[in-house]
């Protein structure tokens, strides 16, 4: 069994973007069309169980604006509202607010060298992508990407694994080919309901998550002299995630 291809998440997984990208682009974009919502870092917190930013818009308006009278107009409000939060994420990702994980690009360069293909399956939308990529991981890494699977592309967003059997179907390759890599209880069910081995990088909102599945949980993919931490699954004795570490995984 040779591992021919990685495949990741963005949002908590490249970078820290829910807390300090998504979450105040929302919350612009709310005060510039008049709206008197405000997602404080706790309450964003919950609304991540919901996948998609549109849906998110939603849920919040169902389970916690029950005053809130919808107009007839309503869901082109919301995907006014998702346009303009994601210009505002655009905004703050060009000026290069949101840096990479830890271990993010170290890894991906060596996964490049060593001929692994790499691919992104995401909910968030293919302009949201670019302009991180582009702005935090350099000029031209979007070019790194096979396959950059985002947004509405599928139909049903995770914890559905459709984005997934999307990406691997375009990759012409199997389940077992492939590492994922995730930070979310949404994002696991999604991979492993592809049948995908999955590598998982917790975050502040997504520590208490359950994992169950997961091939190992660890705080960050690490670097060399700042290493990570397991939290869950086999102890490789390797301090941070590199080529040599993802084909010893993929082989238990």
């Amino acid at each position: 069994m040779t591992l021919h291809a990685l495949l990741f998440d963005v949002d908590g997984t490249l970078a820290d973007t829910e807390r300090d990208g998504h979450r105040p682009a929302f919350n612009q974009a709310f005060a510039d069309a008049g709206l008197d919502w405000h997602w404080d870092v706790t309450l964003y917190g919950k609304l991540l169980a919901v996948t998609g930013g549109k849906e998110r818009i939603k849920h919040y308006i169902d389970h916690y604006r029950p005053d809130y009278r919808k107009p007839a107009h309503f869901d082109e409000l919301v995907a006014d509202l998702h346009q303009a939060k994601t210009r505002h994420y655009a905004t703050l990702a060009a000026r290069g607010g949101i840096p990479m994980r830890p271990g993010v690009k170290r890894l991906l360069v060596e996964a490049r060298a060593a001929g692994l293909r790499l691919a992104i399956a995401t909910t968030t939308t293919p302009e949201n992508v670019t302009v991180l990529l582009e702005h935090s991981l350099g000029s031209g890494t979007q070019e790194w990407f096979e396959v950059i699977a985002a947004g509405d592309i599928v139909p049903v967003k995770k914890p559905a694994p459709d984005i997934y059997h999307f990406t691997l179907e375009k990759m012409e390759l199997q389940p077992a080919d492939c590492l994922a890599f995730e930070d979310s209880e949404n994002g696991l069910r999604a991979s492993l309901g592809a049948g995908l081995k999955t590598l998982v990088t917790v975050n502040d909102y997504t520590l208490d998550h359950d994992f169950t599945g997961a091939a190992v949980v660890l705080s960050d993919l690490g670097e060399s002299g700042v290493p990570n931490r397991v939290l869950a699954g086999p102890d490789l004795g390797q301090p941070f995630v590199d080529v040599a570490y993802l084909r010893a995984l993929h082989q238990i």
